[in-house]
């Protein structure tokens, strides 16, 4: 049993699904808005979507074996804020969506598999 290869197979899918589900609520909140009949917020949501999983499928670490994870990660995170930024436009503004600037805080927590990832590549 060739262990290397399933390790490899686990790390892909790791990636791949690990980013994928991160952006599940930003596939629900775009259906959402279109049942309620708010196409605009919907039609951008699923753009979106759209973009992330392209960032996510094209930084996988597999298609550049020698790039840092971190740099990998910026188009995933970059996916992520920008759909953060429509979630409060969509909801019409960070302070009727019930934020303070306290709440950037938890965005420390977010970044830090950023910091995590070092200068490791997929060939290393």
């Amino acid at each position: 049993m060739n262990t290397e290869g399933s390790n490899r197979r686990s790390e892909k899918l790791g990636w791949s699904l690990g980013w994928v589900g991160g952006f599940i609520w930003l596939a629900a909140l775009s259906v959402m808005f279109i049942f309620q009949g708010h196409w605009a917020q919907g039609a951008v949501g699923l753009a979106l979507l759209a973009l992330a999983l392209a960032a996510i499928f094209l930084s996988a670490p597999w298609r550049n074996p020698d790039r840092p994870y971190w740099r990998l990660m910026l188009g995933p995170y970059v996916m992520f804020f920008l759909s953060v930024a429509w979630a409060l436009w969509a909801f019409g503004g960070p302070s009727r969506a019930g934020l303070n600037w306290w709440n950037l805080l938890w965005l420390l927590i977010i970044l830090l598999p950023l910091a995590q990832a070092g200068k490791r590549r997929w060939n290393d």
